[in-house]
């Protein structure tokens, strides 16, 4: 490519950057003008898991990872 084709991609994708941040904008600004959007507070959003220890009668057909089945010895 010469250093005009250059030039001239490079003003295009400038002014394409250029439209994009002006519906940016305008985007913004209509947003702004409504009320905000409800928003989901942290608390709800977190599980509290419980210190006591898992019932080993849920582990009893897994593997230990890395380590294989648990009646059969690593390799």
């Amino acid at each position: 490519m010469s250093v005009q084709d250059d030039l001239a991609a490079v003003k295009r994708r400038l002014q394409d950057l250029e439209h994009a941040v002006e519906e940016l904008e305008r985007r913004v600004e209509a947003e702004q003008g409504s009320p905000p959007a409800p928003t989901a507070g942290r608390a709800e959003s977190l599980v509290t898991i419980p210190d006591a220890p898992y019932d080993s009668g849920l582990w009893t057909d897994t593997d230990d990872e890395g380590l294989g089945a648990r009646d059969r010895h690593a390799p």
